[in-house]
């Protein structure tokens, strides 16, 4: 058996952990992260960690390459702290996008991103809606890949009408169409064929949305053009209403021009990722606590119970 329950952040998301403390009904473990006028960071942990069962909440969210390097080195100072058991919870995983090699040249982004967090003194990860399940098998130790669908589906049994959950490609129809079982809901699939990266040449609706409340739903949005456009056909193919949920908010570049400019009515994410300045810059995003799911699955970790159970 490990010792006390020990909580700890970075910079990237404290306000989430900060929540998740809440449910657990514990304090954030004090840990300093600064950095030195050079640009090199600094980690110091505030408390003794000695024997305790210790859970880093730290989304590699951006600036992506801050919060991994924090990352790993307030691991680093937890292993050379001599924690019990050192679990790094990664909300948002990044590089995730980069899960295989698309040129000959190219490396594996997503695995040595792994690499690095293994290395650095993980023994067990506990991230969100991995943009592709194979990273699990990236990491040397165990992974918990969890699900925001329970938060998210809270927030759609709200809406009324006649419902169908679209799917903006072809990749993301098992996610659609669990959420259209949960909801007892019809399915569309958006058909998309691209030119280049982030850029789609050509798209049309398999499924019937006429009259109907569309809900598109995806792990993330990035710089929003593909669920942007996804909207507008949707909207061209006769639905009434459009809304968008998705767990990570990246929201990068033109996004919330993209979504302020797109027919949705409403669009719902989760707190995986701050969204910081751009709540002020799109009206229309509406955010879900994730905090709760993840107070459960490290309540559970910590006490040896099921985390598959509270899904």
């Amino acid at each position: 058996m490990f010792g006390d329950l020990k909580i700890l952040t970075g910079t990237s998301n404290p306000q989430l952990a900060t929540e998740i403390c809440d449910h657990l009904g514990c304090a954030l473990t004090p840990a300093l992260c600064t950095t030195f006028s050079d640009g090199e960071l600094r980690v110091e942990i505030g408390d003794s960690v000695r024997g305790h069962d210790v859970f880093v909440i730290q989304p590699t969210c951006a600036p992506p390459n801050k919060s991994l390097m924090e990352l790993c080195l307030i691991l680093d100072a937890l292993k050379r702290a001599s924690a019990g058991r050192i679990t790094a919870v990664i909300p948002y995983f990044g590089y995730a996008r980069q899960d295989r090699k698309v040129s000959p040249r190219a490396p594996i982004s997503a695995k040595l991103v792994s690499d690095f967090i293994s290395v650095a003194g993980a023994q067990r990860v506990v991230t969100v809606d991995l943009h592709a399940g194979q990273i699990q098998g990236f990491f040397n130790c165990p992974v918990d890949n969890l699900y925001a669908r329970p938060v998210l589906l809270k927030q759609l049994s709200a809406l009324s009408g006649d419902i169908v959950m679209v799917s903006p490609d072809a990749g993301g129809v098992e996610r659609a169409r669990s959420y259209a079982k949960k909801l007892d809901a019809k399915l569309a699939v958006i058909d998309k064929r691209r030119d280049r990266p982030n850029q789609v040449a050509e798209m049309h609706i398999v499924g019937d949305v006429e009259g109907k409340t569309a809900i598109l739903v995806d792990d993330m949005i990035y710089t929003a053009g593909t669920i942007c456009a996804a909207a507008n056909i949707l909207v061209e193919g006769g639905a009434s209403e459009v809304y968008a949920c998705a767990t990570h908010a990246v929201l990068s570049g033109p996004a919330c021009q993209r979504l302020n400019e797109a027919p949705f009515k409403e669009v719902i994410v989760t707190n995986t990722i701050p969204l910081g300045e751009h709540a002020e810059q799109c009206s229309k995003l509406r955010v879900a606590s994730i905090a709760g799911i993840l107070a459960k699955s490290i309540r559970n970790i910590h006490d040896g119970s099921s985390v598959s159970a509270l899904f």
